[in-house]
């Protein structure tokens, strides 16, 4: 029998939360069930209930960063057992058929991956995300959360850390490079603290030096002013490798100018008009502007695994949903982009 338990719901674009009761299918072979403790919020989540990506299927419950306990497991299942602890990541589903999904990119799917929340899983039934006391998931895409990272510090990663990692692992960030981030906020916090623990000279760039200081606790040796013109010209081919984590409109050819000949760089961050560049930017140092995506199931848990050998988890602040104005107002705030540096709802306190 299906099972019903507590979430945060949006009814319509431009509605505020409130507590619902959630119907979570009954355990197929292969399903986990996760009592989740806590729950990332995601700007991916924002536009989502705000309907500003196009096509919300109303009503939702968003989240795509959840970590818990195992509850209870299907008659198939090896991989986990009462107990354990798990995260949920951005994807609940894929073929497991096609090509991509066969080398690790279930994100790429060819016959269309199914999104924790916001997407059809195979059966027509409407994904319902992380911001609930439970979650049912296929053992597939369960990760492992190692015993070294707190839960409510690891959930963030599940989107945060693994958006991050997958392009400084794929642009090769470690001893040697220099790797600059664009933006110290939800994602730019995690790229600068792995791309620290990699092993890569770390610097920042911000509008202003207004988090100069957390940038370089976080483990960033240089913190860049991009209002500072001759702070910015004497970065001029200064670094191999650039992730851009915000979703402002910029100039990418002025962030081209600060790569070394053969540098990348990458944009996390999805801004809403199109990018515009000479292709001379390009060809003249044989740089690359690129971009990247989450990493597959595979690489998600070699993310965990490598932030629990280095000590790393998420900067948080806890978000107690008794009050569901409380996350209305927190969307407003990762908006206006003061957070420091993920909340993270502990779903133990939506009201029953």
């Amino acid at each position: 029998m299906p099972t019903t338990t507590r979430a945060l719901s949006v009814p319509s674009a431009g509605a505020p939360f409130e507590a619902v009761d959630l119907e979570r299918r009954d355990l197929r072979d292969d399903d986990v069930r996760i009592d989740v403790a806590f729950a990332g919020i995601c700007h991916s989540d924002i536009h989502t209930v705000r309907d500003e990506w196009g096509a919300a299927h109303y009503p939702i419950v968003t989240g795509h960063e959840i970590a818990g306990t195992v509850s209870a497991v299907g008659d198939g299942v090896t991989k986990y057992k009462v107990g354990d602890r798990v995260g949920v990541g951005c994807l609940v589903d894929s073929c497991t058929e096609c090509e991509n999904c066969k080398n690790g990119q279930e994100m790429f799917c060819s016959n269309g991956s199914v999104g924790t929340y916001n997407s059809q899983n195979y059966d027509g039934e409407w994904a319902a995300g992380g911001y609930s006391q439970q979650i049912v998931v296929t053992e597939r895409m369960v990760l492992r959360i190692p015993d070294g990272i707190e839960l409510d510090e690891a959930a963030p990663l599940l989107c945060a850390g693994i958006t991050t990692y997958s392009p400084l692992r794929r642009w090769g960030a470690g001893p040697g490079k220099k790797v600059a981030v664009v933006g110290v906020g939800g994602l730019g916090h995690m790229a600068v603290k792995l791309a620290a623990a990699m092993g890569a000279e770390v610097s920042t760039l911000s509008r202003s030096s207004a988090k100069a200081d957390d940038a370089k606790a976080l483990g960033s040796s240089n913190h860049i002013a991009t209002s500072d013109d001759d702070a910015m010209k004497a970065a001029k081919g200064s670094f191999d490798l650039i992730i851009n984590t915000v979703s402002a409109d910029l100039d990418m050819e002025t962030y081209v100018r600060l790569l070394r000949p053969n540098g990348a760089l990458v944009n996390v961050g999805l801004p809403p008009n199109k990018l515009s560049v000479n292709p001379g930017a390009l060809i003249g140092g044989n740089k690359v502007l690129t971009g990247s995506n989450i990493g597959g199931i595979g690489e998600t848990q070699e993310m965990l695994d490598f932030c629990a050998e280095h000590g790393l988890g998420a900067t948080i602040e806890t978000l107690d949903a008794s009050d569901t104005t409380t996350i209305d107002a927190a969307y407003d705030e990762v908006v206006a982009g003061k957070v420091r540096y993920r909340y993270v709802i502990d779903t133990s306190t939506i009201p029953a």
